[in-house]
């Protein structure tokens, strides 16, 4: 008797089960977040012929020329206007110095930001920037990023362009951006001269 007692609590709980179903449906980031663009859902920016089928190898960045450049196989194929840390002058020595850093590192990691749309990682500090802070006695800070500009009602996108604005970050337009974005692969060197 009491199998079948169970038997038929268990076709209720079946039943009662299939009522609660719920459909996880998927929506882009863009109706979700409206300001913040979204790298899986927006249109791809037009990426010029040349750099169609480009293996981006390593990314320059010349500070005194405030220029970043996308290097294959040893050959620049593309070179964007950046923005700088407030401080441009000198190698980054420690946490809250507001300059850029300068020496090899690696583009590590990316993500979609609130403020600056998209950020990809640039691993400072190596080994040698972690040393020199050591020390001096100070901390070498961290979190440098390539990044894009700030969606502003009170400054237009070409007003970042035109000046050294960052905590030590490179920032470029958000349509450089997002070029950068879909060329360039986690893994990617990136080499900062002064």
């Amino acid at each position: 008797m009491r199998w079948l007692l169970a038997l038929f609590c268990l076709s209720f709980a079946s039943l009662s089960s299939a009522a609660f179903t719920v459909t996880i449906e998927k929506k882009p980031l863009s109706e979700l977040a409206p300001n913040v663009i979204d790298p899986v859902h927006s249109v791809t920016p037009s990426v010029p012929p040349a750099l169609a089928n480009a293996v981006i190898d390593k990314v320059l960045v010349l500070k005194s020329a405030h220029q970043l450049q996308l290097l294959s196989h040893g050959q620049p194929l593309k070179t964007y206007r950046v923005s700088l840390g407030k401080s441009p002058h000198g190698p980054k020595e420690y946490e809250g110095d507001l300059r850029t850093p300068e020496g090899f590192y690696w583009l590590d990691w990316r993500k979609v930001s609130d403020r600056f749309n998209l950020a990809i990682h640039v691993s400072y500090p190596n080994v040698t920037d972690a040393a020199k802070a050591r020390n001096a006695g100070l901390p070498p800070g961290g979190m440098i990023m390539i990044h894009g500009t700030p969606d502003s009602e009170d400054y237009p996108e070409w007003y970042f362009n035109t000046l050294d604005w960052t905590d030590g970050c490179i920032a470029m337009k958000n349509q450089d951006m997002r070029e950068l974005w879909s060329m360039v692969k986690d893994g990617t060197m990136i080499e900062i001269r002064p």
